[in-house]
């Protein structure tokens, strides 16, 4: 049998290398000067690995080394973490995504430091460095340590995963199957997702499309049902839920803010949580005074972030308080914090927001100084989004339409937008060419374009309704079929039916 001369002709090579060794002591031996015996031992040995490559030649060294690289690669791909998430965004969402996270605190004491730090780590390499992404992925490393006081927490598993990864995309293998081995302790033969693997998928997942966000409140509830004593979990799956109502905050259903008023009953320490539950009740008709006054007390007193509750409270007071209110909250919060990049982003956003008002009739000073603001804080934002230029391109049209033809013409062209960067895009322009150039025609080719996108988004909603209008207005024959052609194939769509 093949199998037997292979055993065979190993245990010779074996015996061979014995006798090599023993050889070869020999010859440093001043006692023993004669080298023949060794070197016909080497000619044996030489000749018995020559046989074992014959017999089965795909474990010679190269083919031990294939077959380690294939094993490897395998278990990565088994692992779960961010390199296995299918997290694939543009370079314009990973940057938005790393400045959103810049701006999420970073104080010890928070639940989602070492997840922060992991997606951190990821869109770094993701950018295209691999050392901001080691650093990144070993502060998470040591935020788990310290915050779960032992190197043997599950919450480890994504970060010794993605340490995996990251090893071996440097060509370190060795330090890869290190951290494989980590988690291979840490998993311990359990079949199904650790509670925390489901938690920290699911917070990242809520990050990205509307497609992941359906994952993540999948994976929020599978974690809750394992271990439903966790508050965090539970705050950040009503977060989940709120937010997919923020841009028509009245349909948001009974069952939803029954969530959101329960999650603000277990996580009273939560500002955002409370905000978003009191912009939910705003919305419904049922804004207390009061409670709105102690909110903004508590929240002016928290630490500076992006969750600290400040956003959605800015927000209330904008759509259901006064713009003007809102101005001298966020202007208090950045005189208490006075180098907060967030805060000054905060200020232009509500001055820029109040300028732009359809109510409001400012003066071109005041205009003037509001772009001073979105450009400086455009500045302190480094590659700014879609919508960044877009409110600028806003704010000019108001002083100088040149500069905002340019700015669309920019945005125009580009060529790295996802579809719902192009959907807004396409909407707010033909807003422009309807309000401010008079270019009725070219503003329902750009609703046509927003509409056909198949994204729903706010925008997308509000161009049907600017061609539901049109089409009983306009005297072009063959726009009009287009505009009916079009509503026609979106009602018979089951996502864009009742739109």
């Amino acid at each position: 049998m093949v199998l037997d001369r292979v055993s065979a002709a190993k245990l010779e090579l074996s015996k061979a290398k014995v006798r090599m060794e023993e050889a070869d002591a020999e010859t440093k031996d001043p006692k023993t000067p004669d080298v023949s015996e060794a070197a016909s031992y080497q000619r044996s040995a030489s000749s018995t690995l020559q046989n074992l490559r014959r017999l089965h030649p795909t474990e010679t060294p190269n083919g031990w080394r294939m077959s380690s690289a294939q094993s490897l690669e395998n278990k990565l791909q088994a692992l779960q973490c961010h390199f296995t998430w299918d997290l694939n965004p543009r370079k314009p969402r990973l940057i938005t995504l790393q400045k959103i996270l810049e701006d999420i605190s970073t104080d010890e004491g928070d639940f989602w430091l070492g997840p922060i730090y992991n997606l951190q780590g990821f869109i770094h390499y993701k950018l295209g460095s691999t050392e901001e992404a080691l650093s990144s992925f070993n502060q998470a490393t040591e935020t788990f340590q310290h915050q779960k006081n032992t190197d043997e927490s599950p919450w480890l598993m994504v970060n010794f995963g993605n340490l995996a990864w990251l090893h071996h995309l440097m060509g370190e293998d060795e330090k890869s199957q290190h951290y494989l081995s980590k988690v291979d302790a840490l998993q311990k033969k359990k079949e199904e997702l650790h509670p925390e693997v489901c938690a920290e998928k699911a917070w990242t997942l809520m990050r990205f499309d509307e497609e992941k966000k359906q994952q993540a409140a999948e994976l929020f509830q599978r974690a809750i049902q394992m271990q439903p004593d966790v508050v965090e979990w539970q705050s950040s799956c009503a977060i989940l839920g709120a937010e997919a109502f923020k841009d028509n905050l009245e349909n948001m259903d009974s069952e939803v803010l029954e969530i959101l008023r329960s999650a603000k009953e277990r996580d009273p320490d939560n500002l955002y949580i409370a905000a978003l539950y009191l912009e939910a009740r705003a919305a419904k008709g049922e804004l207390s005074q009061g409670e709105l006054q102690m909110l903004a007390e508590k929240v002016l007193e928290a630490p500076v972030s992006s969750y600290s509750g400040l956003g959605p409270l800015l927000r209330l007071y904008r759509n259901y308080k006064s713009k003007d209110d809102a101005v001298k909250l966020a202007e208090e919060a950045l005189r208490r914090q006075p180098d907060s990049r967030y805060l000054k982003r905060s200020v232009a956003i509500c001055l820029a927001k109040k300028v732009l008002s359809q109510e409001y009739k400012p003066q071109p000073p005041e205009i003037m100084k509001v772009i001073r603001h979105w450009k400086e804080v455009m500045e302190a934002y480094p590659e700014s989004s879609v919508r960044e230029d877009l409110t600028l391109a806003q704010l000019y049209a108001k002083v100088d339409i040149e500069k905002a033809d340019r700015i669309y013409k920019e945005l125009l062209e580009r060529d790295d937008l996802d579809l719902k960067e192009e959907q807004m895009l396409y909407h707010r322009y033909a807003n422009y060419l309807f309000f401010i150039r008079n270019e009725s025609d070219e503003s329902i080719k750009y609703q046509l374009k927003a509409a056909e996108i198949p994204v729903e988004t706010q925008y997308r909603r509000k161009s049907i309704k600017e061609l539901k209008k049109a089409s009983n207005k306009i005297r072009d024959p063959e726009m009009c079929r287009m505009i009916r052609e079009l509503l026609t194939r979106l009602e018979n769509q089951p996502e864009t039916q009742n739109q």
